[in-house]
């Protein structure tokens, strides 16, 4: 795929069709990474660390953060 570069005001820009950025997992005004090395310009998305909220809702939000957890019978050489 080929793009140009065009005037945005004061800036230049870039238009990435929407297909492009949702095949790469970018949503609409998301905050990315640039990167430039040997006149190659990379977009990424940051690593960031997901909250414990974010964590809590793959689970459905049911975390049993206290209390004892039944983790099956010992499988080793496990000493209770």
């Amino acid at each position: 795929m080929q793009t140009q570069v065009k005037e945005w005001g004061n800036s230049q820009g870039i238009r990435l069709p929407k297909e492009i950025l949702k095949s790469a997992g970018i949503a609409l005004n998301e905050v990315l990474d640039v990167i430039v090395s040997n006149g190659a310009i990379t977009l990424a998305k940051p690593f960031r660390h997901k909250t414990l909220e974010e964590r809590a809702a793959e689970f459905d939000g049911k975390l049993m953060l206290d209390g004892e957890y039944e983790w099956g019978e010992p499988v080793g050489r496990e000493v209770w």
